[in-house]
């Protein structure tokens, strides 16, 4: 694995996003995986190392905000234009015609605004655990899991929330837990441990009413291959979505993920399986 960083531009000047990249430069395909809200580009570090065994150039970002990136001045600047354009900004350091992306919630998001548009460098399309309506109440429970503790006196407190906060990405071994906690979180410096992200996120999120997102419009104008995993208990891709997700634009193929919720971790190797597969077919 290696780091680097990318010049994304707001309105109140440049900042460093950080990427983490696996892989030959030279690997015929290049995979973009994007994490969620809260999270980081090591939550792919599995799907990632697997990919980039099998001859894929893998590339991780951490969102504007998140985990090594910096923080921006004006927090209002928290949102997808600012995303599409950081992300914008990396696939042209790529030097790189197509890309395949693997998006968690709000990455699969990110995925999805730039699928959709016109001469659009996504090649394949993985949506994870989210799709083009997103309702209410999941976006109620995320905004509060935002909202609560972001410092923590030792790593097992740290485990210990993130176990909650993060239920729905599954089964995972003690071992798993303690690995994704160490990439969760940043030591403060006068000591203790602080998630890795900007707790002002969430001031985007507060500044008007939250309500459902329709996005169907978007998505019946989408034309590359589509695969989408849900978690059997998700509250964000309700079934119903799914199973329109699979009628409707580019008919994705759906998969269930039993045992998750939103979102799958991708750390099993049957849930990395089914991403493989999908990317590597023509």
């Amino acid at each position: 694995m290696r780091q680097g960083t990318v010049l994304g531009l707001s309105a109140r000047g440049f900042h460093r996003v950080a990427y983490a990249e696996w892989g030959e430069g030279t690997a015929p395909r290049t995979v973009v995986c994007v994490h969620g809200l809260t999270r980081n580009g090591r939550d792919f570090d599995a799907l990632a190392g697997d990919l980039a065994a099998r001859g894929r150039r893998v590339v991780c970002p951490d969102v504007v905000g998140r985990g090594d990136s910096d923080r921006l001045a004006d927090p209002l600047g928290y949102g997808f234009p600012q995303y599409l354009a950081d992300m914008t900004a990396l696939i042209a350091r790529l030097d790189v015609d197509a890309v395949d992306w693997v998006g968690t919630s709000m990455g699969g998001l990110i995925g999805l605004l730039l699928a959709v548009q016109p001469n659009s460098p996504v090649r394949r399309l993985v949506l994870n655990d989210v799709g083009p309506f997103v309702p209410k109440a999941a976006l109620e429970r995320i905004a509060a899991n935002v909202a609560g503790p972001t410092r923590f006196p030792d790593l097992s407190a740290a485990e210990a929330h993130l176990r909650v906060a993060q239920a729905g990405f599954g089964a995972l071994t003690d071992a798993e837990w303690r690995d994704l906690t160490r990439r969760s979180v940043r030591p403060a410096a006068d000591g203790g441990w602080l998630l890795a992200f900007d707790p002002a996120i969430a001031v985007p999120m507060t500044a008007q009413p939250i309500a459902d997102v329709d996005l169907w419009p978007l998505w019946d104008a989408v034309r590359c291959p589509v695969l989408v995993l849900r978690g059997a208990r998700s509250d964000l891709l309700t079934a119903g979505t799914a199973a329109a997700m699979a009628t409707r634009g580019p008919k994705a193929r759906v998969v269930e993920i039993a045992d998750a919720g939103h979102a799958p971790a991708l750390l099993d190797p049957a849930q990395i399986a089914v991403v493989r597969t999908f990317l590597g077919e023509e």
